[in-house]
């Protein structure tokens, strides 16, 4: 049974975590012990701390890490609200293990201006389980032609500006966005596709869309803007940040920008690392998303990068979709699936699986993605904010769709085996869920 608490303050209250493997990744911390919190902050952790009067949390030597962060989620608020919300996908969040999202700005009206971005962050504060954060549009209505007011933007909280499943064609207003960015301290979020080589494909180009006779997208239609972007970067020395890479070749572009110390960096999905095309084979439209599952020389790359650390970030870039939008032919349907009550155990396999260090996955989920942000959080430190995951690296279990607490179940995960859960999410020192 799982609880979930929507409480947003709890001052003067004190809890001691006691017997957690407590890591914190930025400083590589890795020890048991027992963590304080007071109210909202982390008082105090270590192997020796204790607390005559407060609340005893026992974690049963479980891992007590900085709490999850999710930077690329599609709440779908405003404007598309029977496929998800604010509230349904911050509680779905939350039962992975998330603390904290970040929304991309493709929302009806797109996050293109002052009044949507504060709409979202106000009606987060009264309905989200999590904390929410938003990227901004790089182009007005996201069509690529004109600038938003990053400055104005970026003052009342955009942490970021993308437009998304819509990249930036024009290299001009790349390179302008780049100069506007550098001003505010943020980097440029793109998703990388020559809308021109995709040619309205809907899987990944190879003998899966030959066999199913559908357009297919190919890698460079990736690679080709990745490496105009980084060009860009290099004229303007400011911060980019590439979304769900899929293909080899980008990667390898991003190790080339990195290797010549320009501000660079990049994430991967668990349905890019895990799944190929192939999967479309089995899962049809759920595992239908953009960039499409490429192939296995693509994932297996994808791994290499994220044990290399070249991979900085894991997100879900969840898309939820409703039953319509999805049993529809593979041409037509909706692209995405979602992925934030997943993102934990898939990401785990990492460690399970591929002998990746736990520190170092832990890490692309939390002080990485805050560091990219701006964010303060995904740290383990006396005084910071008490947003932390409880997580059993062991508990095994078989993922149910069915039982998302999202809106929309859309995902090629269903009836797949796991390891590792969340036990408990805590957001400013509030236990917003538990199992």
């Amino acid at each position: 049974m799982s609880n979930f608490n929507l409480t947003k303050n709890q001052n003067n209250i004190k809890k001691l975590y006691k017997n957690a493997l407590i890591i914190d990744p930025k400083t590589r911390y890795k020890e048991y012990g027992n963590l304080l919190v007071d109210g909202s902050v982390i008082a105090d952790y270590g192997p020796n701390v204790n607390c005559s009067d407060a609340e005893i949390i026992e974690c049963n030597k479980n891992i007590l890490c900085p709490g999850l962060i999710d930077a690329q989620v599609h709440f779908r608020d405003p404007g598309q609200t029977h496929k998800e919300d604010i509230k349904t996908g911050s509680k779905s969040a939350a039962a992975g293990g998330i603390t904290t999202v970040v929304c991309q700005p493709n929302t009806s009206p797109n996050i293109d201006n002052i009044e949507t971005l504060d709409y979202i962050y106000n009606k987060a504060k009264e309905h989200s389980y999590c904390n929410i954060l938003a990227y901004a549009c790089i182009t007005k209505g996201m069509k690529g032609v004109e600038l938003t007011n990053f400055n104005e933007l970026a003052k009342r909280g955009a942490v970021g500006f993308t437009d998304d499943g819509l990249p930036v064609m024009n290299a001009q207003i790349m390179r302008l966005a780049f100069e506007q960015a550098k001003e505010c301290n943020l980097a440029v979020i793109q998703h990388a596709e020559d809308l021109n080589l995709t040619n309205k494909g809907c899987i990944n180009e190879g003998k899966i869309s030959q066999k199913l006779n559908v357009n297919g997208i190919p890698n460079i239609s990736e690679s080709v803007i990745v490496e105009r972007d980084i060009a860009i970067l290099e004229a303007t020395k400011s911060k980019y940040h590439l979304l769900h890479v899929s293909t080899k070749e980008a990667l390898n572009a991003i190790f080339r920008a990195k290797d010549n110390n320009l501000n660079a960096t990049v994430e991967a999905c668990p349905h890019h690392f895990l799944l190929t095309d192939e999967e479309v084979l089995k899962s049809g439209t759920n595992a239908k998303m953009n960039p499409p599952l490429r192939s296995e020389i693509d994932r297996m790359s994808l791994i290499e990068g994220l044990r290399s650390n070249l991979i900085d970030i894991i997100t879900t870039d969840h898309a939820p979709h409703d039953i319509e939008s999805k049993s529809k032919n593979l041409s037509d349907a909706a692209f995405g699936i979602v992925g934030v009550e997943t993102m934990l155990p898939l990401s785990l396999k990492l460690y399970h699986e591929y002998n990746m260090d736990i520190i170092d996955i832990l890490a692309k989920m939390t002080c990485n993605p805050a560091k990219l942000l701006n964010y303060n959080a995904g740290v383990i430190k006396k005084g910071s904010k008490a947003d932390l995951t409880l997580i059993d690296l062991n508990y095994e279990w078989i993922i149910k769709t069915d039982n998302f607490y999202s809106k929309s179940k859309n995902s090629p995960f269903n009836n797949y085996k796991v390891k590792g859960r969340a036990l408990k999410t805590i957001v400013n020192g509030v236990e917003v869920y538990s199992i």
